[in-house]
């Protein structure tokens, strides 16, 4: 007898697109749910009771769901389309208009079809290890198990937030929160966040699809690293706890997969326009026992320098006691006036975002208060806290399955920062590293192994966040940052790649990091720009990170340098002006990012996108390489590499080529080619036929404010037509659905003139009345705007009145 006859599966009844098999003579359940028609469902269980009734991570469409969660078997949200299901002798089908899966009854085996709209043929694209592929009776170790056959024609990606290369095919990584300050960006894993979600593509049959894992628990992917003679070539998913509960959801493009992922997860969140803008941070300033004055010399050389500055990072020194950090402690000595402090941060127009950690030292004022209401993380018996390593010190964490602890977290985020005038929370080492099996919690009154809920605390600790801000300021929208997290954190937060080590590696590796956040869902990133930990960057690398920094949603330079030296703009003079220029220039940006911020979150595009995104019809976008794309326009081609002063990048095909921004030479797609990549400036290119929105006005610290509306233009070199849409609004209100601006520009490239029309639509009042066109230098063509001829003005450019 096979080990597939073993397992043998019988249908027992379909309700509510649902189509239940049990094991023969066995408590085992597998369900199978058409949720879409390109998004199918696997859940198997052990009798009909879930390990965990709830899921916080699936939240198709949604901006937010309930704190206790929504029931798994909920099914209300999606579509639930009609499909077809039969049996074959062994054999059970279901076809929707885009899937097909067959499951042989016989060891649970199922292969999965892709069907091919033009021609209505279906296409493999992937099966369940033939020898075993599924933990039905624990004979394949502890806790849960998904193998999958895999071929040498297979890439992979996503997995969030993962080092090394973009594609993970023959990696093995761990899905666990931890908190590896100064990790090495090429090999540490696993690092801040919990995805355990990957895109497949085939490269023979083109076809791309994903694979998500509603798990909370730690947990193991091999992307092919082990091999066993006996089982052919495989992959797999393990984890320690919970049910086996995974979504197939077909492409065929990868494009199609992200967004289809994002949308499961959650709508993310449409945040500020000033979360846009350089963000300063350094431990350094707030761990100094005078961290008020040095926080007010902060400001003062911004507007010595003339930097552009949006908002301050708070580190968590400003809670110490000694040399220790207590959440929601302000300490007087170092801040002798909170509220004066943050009024002198608002009169220059810079926002402040203060650190708030999850975990309280044993020794904490309010701990014994906590201890007694049962608000902590407990050990197996429940007695008392479960305690854990942090911080050079040991306390407990909180336990956000706990509704009252909930509450009590957004009444001290309410009372003890937003009353102060704090305007943001930064939510960081919540990581939630307990070590021991049994710790428990509350599970909102259901009492639950640590385990089953281990990556739900962090996102649970960032939602209470986001509910104070959103009930404190009702009228504005939130902005929050959290270094941890999982699928759906996204809704909530902003963030970034955690405590990096400085150096070229770091740079190099960081952009491949954010494309596999991207591609799982969460692209509102950035990284700590001129590296967090180790030395201080030597100027060379602090430029070519700022350069790099600038195109990413978050822009912040963030340093806790071994010297005690701090990354600013201005730290080096002879780069002063350089890192002034970049940052300038990224404030002229902010109408493009902002219009991408409000796409990610209306239509799920993400801001990062990596080549083949845009590109997947050539193939050789899939090679490794430190390019990504901002957008769908621009190209950018960071300088990774010591005393580089050209970039070589392999631009893709596409019909209308593109332009390098800075030189306005135009280049055929489908080449490698050289460009120019001085420190003076970010290397980047344009795909030509695009528009890019930009800030015209003259903006230095104090006028930062000053809005006026532009647009560069890339026209085709013949004929072609583009289309963009760009949107407007206050940037901080809640009502943007009902008070906004969009305004559709398309334009029309002939051989002997370009043609753009403009088109308002919405009722918000644009600030401004006029619009600058700018041409790439040597363009000559005429420039017709609504059918009126401009005449260029002494720049170039060319102005029309609104």
């Amino acid at each position: 007898m096979s080990i597939r006859e073993k397992y043998v599966f019988k249908f027992i009844n379909e309700d509510n697109n649902c189509l239940s098999f049990k094991l023969d003579q066995s408590d085992f359940i597998a369900r199978v749910f058409v949720l879409e028609n390109d998004i199918v469902r696997v859940l198997m269980t052990e009798g009909e009771k879930l390990s965990l009734p709830k899921t916080w991570l699936v939240a198709p469409g949604m901006d937010d769901v309930p704190m206790e969660g929504r029931h798994r078997l909920d099914v209300s949200p999606f579509s639930l389309p009609s499909y077809d299901s039969y049996q074959k002798d062994e054999v059970f089908y279901i076809e929707t208009t885009k899937l097909k899966v067959e499951i042989n009854l016989n060891g649970l085996q199922i292969h999965w079809y892709y069907k091919d709209s033009e021609t209505s043929e279906y296409i493999h694209f992937m099966k369940d290890r033939q020898t075993q592929a599924y933990n039905f009776d624990g004979s394949l170790g502890e806790g849960i198990f998904h193998y999958i056959e895999r071929s040498r024609e297979e890439s992979y990606y996503g997995l969030g937030e993962k080092a090394g290369e973009t594609d993970r095919y023959g990696k093995r990584y761990r899905m666990m929160n931890l908190d590896p300050m100064g990790y090495d960006a090429q090999y540490t894993d696993p690092l801040y966040k919990h995805i355990p979600f990957y895109i497949t593509r085939n490269d023979k049959g083109n076809i791309s699809f994903g694979i998500f894992y509603d798990n909370m628990s730690k947990a193991v992917f091999d992307m092919g690293n082990e091999m066993d003679n006996y089982h052919g070539w495989y992959r797999y998913f393990q984890s320690d706890a919970g049910d086996l509960d995974y979504y197939i959801i077909a492409g065929p493009k990868v494009k199609d997969i992200t967004k289809k992922f994002t949308w499961l997860t959650g709508k993310p969140i449409f945040q500020p326009k000033w979360s846009l803008g350089y963000s300063g941070s350094t431990m350094t300033y707030t761990d100094e026992p005078n961290s008020q004055e040095r926080l007010n010399e902060f400001l003062q050389l911004c507007e010595e320098h003339d930097i552009i500055c949006d908002s301050f990072q708070l580190s968590s020194g400003y809670t110490s006691i000694g040399d220790k950090r207590y959440v929601f402690n302000w300490n007087t000595d170092k801040f002798p006036d909170p509220k004066g402090f943050t009024e002198g941060y608002h009169e220059k127009n810079v926002n402040l975002c203060a650190n708030i950690k999850p975990c309280l030292l044993k020794d904490h004022p309010l701990f014994n208060e906590l201890e007694q209401k049962g608000m902590f993380i407990n050990t197996g018996d429940g007695k008392e806290p479960e305690k854990a390593q942090f911080w050079d010190e040991v306390g407990s964490y909180l336990d956000f399955t706990n509704k009252e602890t909930f509450m009590w977290w957004k009444k001290k985020v309410t009372e003890t920062l937003l009353e102060y005038g704090i305007d943001s929370t930064w939510n960081d080492n919540n990581e939630f590293e307990i070590w021991t099996k049994d710790a428990r919690c509350n599970g909102f009154g259901q009492d639950v192994n640590f385990e089953l809920v281990r990556a739900l605390q962090p996102l649970l600790m960032m939602k209470a966040s986001y509910e104070a801000q959103k009930e404190f300021s009702p009228e504005l929208r939130p902005y929050l940052i959290s270094r941890s997290g999982c699928p759906g954190m996204q809704r909530y937060v902003q963030t970034w790649t955690g405590d990096n080590y400085t150096s070229w590696k770091t740079l190099k590796y960081n952009i491949k990091m954010a494309i596999g956040l991207s591609l799982s869902g969460v692209s509102n990133i950035g990284h700590d720009i001129g590296g967090f930990s180790g030395p201080a960057p030597s100027p060379e690398l602090f430029v070519r990170w700022v350069q790099n920094g600038i195109f990413y949603p978050r822009f912040t330079i963030h340093s806790w340098n071994e010297d005690k030296t701090v990354n600013v703009p201005w730290m080096y003079e002879e780069v002063a002006d350089q890192i002034g220029k970049l940052i300038k220039f990224r404030h002229r940006l902010t109408p493009y990012l902002y219009t991408l911020l409000y796409n990610s979150h209306n239509t799920y595009d993400p801001i990062i996108r990596p080549t083949f995104y845009e590109f997947d019809y050539d193939k050789k976008t899939f090679e490794e390489c430190d390019d990504f794309m901002l957008g769908d326009s621009i190209l950018v081609t960071s300088v990774v590499e010591e005393g580089e002063t050209e970039r070589t990048v392999y631009l893709p095909e596409c019909d209308g080529g593109w332009y390098d921004f800075h030189t306005s030479l135009w280049f055929e797609g489908g080449q490698t080619v050289t460009i120019p990549a001085p420190l003076t400036y970010a290397p980047f290119l344009v795909k030509a036929g695009s528009i890019i929105p930009v800030n015209d006005a003259e903006c230095s610290f104090t006028t930062k404010t000053n809005d006026a509306r532009g647009f560069e233009l890339f026209p085709h070199q013949q004929t072609g037509t583009s289309a963009y849409v760009l949107f407007e609004d206050d940037g901080i209100s809640s009502n943007y659905q009902e008070n906004h601006a969009k305004l559709h520009v398309h334009m029309n490239t002939t051989s002997d003139r370009l043609e753009v029309s403009l088109e308002k639509e919405g009722v918000f009042e644009l600030p401004y009345k006029q619009i600058t066109f700018h041409l790439p230098k040597g363009e000559k063509r005429e420039l017709l705007v609504n059918g009126q001829p401009l005449q260029r003005v002494k720049d170039g450019s060319f102005v029309y009145q609104l």
